[in-house]
């Protein structure tokens, strides 16, 4: 079998070899040095191939002197809100070309300058796009250009420029982005020129000389992506239409057929080793093929979500802002997370992911969940990473930790005060039921717990960590899961059996209210694990002291402490009721934390009840939110 293989492995190399030979070999791979980059379609190198074996535009050349691949460009500057692209010409050296994602990154060496105005022509369109460049405070959405007389006093560093080959005299150019509020520029002795989009920072530095910053052109057309995904590449057929084609050999030295030769002699020799490489190289391909379509998904995702505005930084980015990765915050399951600086005053928690399952659908998660929800306790998402395989997120810093930081020592009343602890369980609520009823579309967190409840400098908390949420519409009352998501001690039973209930924002409830009790109980005994080692189950032992009307052996120092503790107790013991139609909604959650009585307890979680009685008495509590307090 493995020689059967072996065999049509040769054969079919055999077989594209021919066909290249007979109708491209004109148009073969080719390269201006062994280290300089493949030139093949749309591309084609000057002096050595044809018109037919490239696009138009897309010529390169060779430097006689250096042999480095040159391209003659036109700049891809388009004035807004104006049918006209700027014919601005540029030389520059090509460093990469990737095929793949159809984009060239180059280094400009020298070209023409922005004009002082706008001309009043159309010129042909670039068949090239910038490729997007992102700085710290936002994507490049465009620039506006001001005429000053004189330098531009501008303390906060929001300006590029001066752009020198503009300057006149004592008058000197400034570019801002377009997104920035004209109200807030120092700007009152400076005149708007126009505005431009698609625009390189190179060119808003005057095009120096040998510049040394590179920039990435992307060509929309010809789209040769799903022939690239397919290890083929394009070229013109015979009608002078672009179609897919067998891969052509890259550029190499020595006389034709010796390749032939040398893999008959490999298999006459060696037929087990073969027969490895072969299997290595199925492997391979398999394997890259995996993170092509993974790669594309992502992007394609990215694409779509663009208009909603967090930042996408690029790896290098990610390095300058966290300093190198210097300030190490914590470490998870899915990633670490470092303390950086969007500048001297914008601190930032970024969060690296390195343990990204599937195809990727934890990072989509976070950046499409919470990248379309603003809450004041709601986490806030700055921007994120997509660079190649590298994925990160950048988040708002939050001085003070994790609610998990106050609760583990057991003593979160002295720490904390228990006014402040029954605060940040009201911001939590009001969180979670703008999830749930304050979206345009509901939103399931399925991880709540302390570790990802955050505090920001007046301990006001924020829900965070959006890898395991689910997205449905209002009206759609319970979700499908093909399997258990969440942190022991805090999963609501359903999440791991159907035969408890159907899974919903039901699920979300519970684990609040076992955040609830972890907030009184500070880890005394608490979790699964306690009733497992024969230990009283922390929950169940508040439970059965209101019950029989005893104190909570909870340290407090006033009366209206105690009143807060068993409010919080009670509240939590509703929601981590066993079926989800016997737990409140998160507005009655608010109800019973703000309300003035003290709420009535509730059956008895712990219990062994029959589940269409326990329904039918807590329906009619929660039939009306007057029913729910004592007198």
């Amino acid at each position: 079998m493995i020689l059967f293989l072996i065999f049509l492995l040769i054969c079919s190399v055999n077989l594209e070899e021919a066909r290249f030979a007979a109708g491209q070999g004109e148009c073969v791979a080719t390269s201006c040095s062994p280290s300089g980059p493949i030139i093949r379609f749309p591309f084609r190198l000057k002096g050595r191939q044809p018109e037919s074996c490239g696009y138009p535009g897309f010529e390169l050349s060779c430097n006689p002197t250096n042999n480095r691949t040159e391209f003659d460009f036109q700049f891809p500057v388009r004035p807004s809100a104006r049918n006209v692209v700027l014919p601005l010409s540029a030389k520059a050296t090509v460093q990469e070309i990737d095929y793949a994602t159809q984009v060239i990154r180059i280094s400009v060496l020298h070209g023409s300058c922005l004009p002082p105005r706008v001309p009043q022509f159309s010129s042909s369109p670039s068949p090239f796009q910038f490729y997007v460049k992102i700085m710290y405070y936002g994507a490049g959405s465009g620039y506006t250009l001001f005429n000053c007389s004189g330098p531009l006093d501008d303390p906060r560093g929001w300006a590029l420029g001066p752009i020198a080959c503009l300057a006149r005299g004592n008058h000197r150019v400034y570019a801002y982005r377009s997104s920035d509020s004209v109200t807030e520029l120092p700007l009152s002795r400076c005149v708007k020129m126009y505005n431009v989009s698609d625009v390189s920072e190179v060119l808003l530095d005057g095009l120096r000389e040998y510049s040394v910053d590179d920039t990435y052109l992307h060509w929309p057309d010809p789209d040769c992506g799903n022939c690239e995904a397919r290890r083929m590449y394009c070229g013109f057929n015979t009608n002078n239409q672009t179609q897919c084609f067998d891969m052509p050999k890259q550029p190499h030295q020595g006389k034709q057929g010796v390749s032939d030769n040398v893999v008959i002699a490999v298999v006459v020799v060696g037929v087990f080793t073969a027969a490895l490489a072969f299997a290595a190289l199925f492997y391979m391909y398999r394997a890259k093929m995996r993170k092509q379509r993974k790669e594309r998904r992502i992007e394609r995702f990215l694409e779509d979500y663009k208009a909603l505005r967090p930042t996408r930084y690029t790896y290098s980015d990610i390095k300058a802002i966290t300093d190198g990765f210097k300030h190490k915050l914590g470490q998870g399951g899915y990633g670490t997370v470092f303390k950086g600086k969007l500048s001297t005053d914008i601190p930032v928690a970024v969060k690296v992911l390195t343990n990204i399952k599937g195809d990727g659908e934890e990072f989509i998660n976070e950046v499409g969940t919470i990248g379309k929800i603003h809450h004041v306790n709601v986490v806030r998402l700055v921007g994120y990473c997509a660079d190649g395989y590298r994925r990160a997120l950048v988040y708002e810093f939050l001085e003070n930790d994790s609610l998990n930081k106050y609760i583990s020592s057991g003593k979160q009343g002295s720490t904390v005060g228990w006014e402040k602890l029954q605060e940040i369980a009201l911001g939590v609520a009001r969180g979670l039921d703008y999830l749930h009823q304050g979206c345009k579309q509901r939103i399931l967190h399925f991880d709540i717990k302390p570790h990802n409840i955050l505090l920001d400098h007046n301990l006001n908390p924020k829900v965070a960590d959006f890898g395991l949420a689910k997205l449905c519409s209002k009206e759609q009352s319970v979700v499908t899961m093909t399997g258990a998501r969440g942190t022991i001690g805090y999963i609501a039973p359903e999440v791991f059996s159907r035969n408890f209930g159907k899974v919903s924002y039901k699920s979300d409830i519970y684990s609040y209210g076992m955040v609830l009790l972890d907030m009184v109980g500070g880890r005394r005994k608490f979790g699964a694990e306690a009733q497992d080692s024969g230990e009283v189950y922390f929950p169940e032992w508040m439970y059965n002291q209101l019950e029989k009307g005893e104190d909570i052996a909870i340290q407090v120092d006033k009366v209206e402490e105690s009143e807060i503790v068993k409010r919080l107790i009670i509240v939590g013991l509703w929601c981590i009721q066993w079926y989800p139609a016997d737990r409140p909604s998160m507005k009655l959650v608010m109800q019973m934390l703000e309300g003035e009585n003290m709420p009535i307890m509730p059956p008895n979680p712990f219990a062994a009840s029959n589940s269409a009685d326990i329904t039918s008495s807590s329906s009619t509590v929660f039939s009306s939110s007057t029913n729910i307090y004592t007198d």
